[in-house]
């Protein structure tokens, strides 16, 4: 992120019970912040999905839930979207969460994310993950995997531009 960036919301949007999608997103911006605030219908750790792509994600988790610290690594093979997270999962107790998706728009190279959640219920954690593919992201799904937003849940996108 460049120094002295700004940040400009995008969008808000509040759950009505489904995964939530930003779509349409102007390319720019440098890179864009996703803020969480909210609950899900079961333990759910977060995932995002990019551009409707289904391949080609990978991510690397550490958590903890005060008594026990997990690691996690997923590769490209095994997932259709791209894993944040295990002890730090939305459930019905009110969570937050963060993610960085750098150089979004630049088409000569990966995309790469860096999250933090936190649920005091269930843990903290952080993620960085790596959606292999020079395309332009234009649209972004995020859920939590296996459940749904519970409605009232809060996404916000901002954009990051260079000062």
């Amino acid at each position: 992120m460049a120094a002295g960036a700004t940040y400009t919301p995008i969008q808000t949007i509040t759950s009505s019970g489904a995964s939530i999608s930003f779509t349409s997103i102007p390319s720019t911006y440098t890179d864009l912040i996703i803020v969480v605030n909210g609950k899900s219908s079961g333990a759910g750790q977060m995932a995002l999905r990019f551009n409707s792509a289904t391949t080609n994600y990978s991510s690397t988790s550490l958590n903890g839930n005060g008594t026990t610290a997990y690691s996690q690594r997923t590769t490209t093979s095994s997932n259709s979207f791209m894993q944040l997270g295990y002890y730090d999962y939305y459930d019905s107790n009110q969570g937050t969460g963060i993610v960085n998706v750098m150089n979004y728009a630049n088409t000569t190279t990966y995309k790469t994310v860096l999250a933090r959640n936190n649920n005091a219920s269930t843990g903290v954690g952080t993620s960085v993950g790596l959606w292999q593919s020079t395309s332009t992201i234009n649209a972004i799904e995020v859920f939590p995997i296996g459940c749904t937003w519970i409605t009232g849940t809060t996404l916000t996108l901002y954009g990051i531009a260079s000062a």
